[in-house]
């Protein structure tokens, strides 16, 4: 049964750093590409971060130098870590994956950027 976990989520203040984590299971980790997305109220879900199973990392324009996602094969765990946080990060980060037909999600962790 695939699973994924998310953590680390939590209130930070403007210009802050968080790192969120996402515990994978349920199939080989390391084989496969992974996703951070996000998803503010009342705004669709948006893709924050990608990377490879070969490492290869991509990131759009919004978070490109502040976000840096990478992954711990030995560990089965994909990490995102934020810096130089703005209000407008403000959403339920989700860690995402795609096995063959199959689209997987975790159930989300909360970050909240305010003073």
């Amino acid at each position: 049964q695939v699973q994924l976990v998310e953590s680390g989520g939590g209130l930070v203040q403007p210009g802050g750093s968080l790192r969120l984590a996402c515990a994978a299971s349920g199939f080989t980790f390391s084989t496969y590409a992974m996703r951070w997305y996000r998803q503010a109220p009342g705004k669709e879900r948006e893709l924050v971060a990608y990377i490879g199973s070969s490492g290869r990392t991509n990131y759009p324009d919004s978070v490109k130098g502040r976000f840096a996602i990478s992954r711990d094969n030995a560990k089965n765990t994909l990490y995102l870590k934020m810096n130089s946080l703005k209000p407008d990060d403000t959403a339920v980060y989700y860690c995402n994956t795609w096995l063959g037909p199959e689209n997987y999600w975790g159930q989300g962790t909360q970050v909240t950027v305010s003073s």
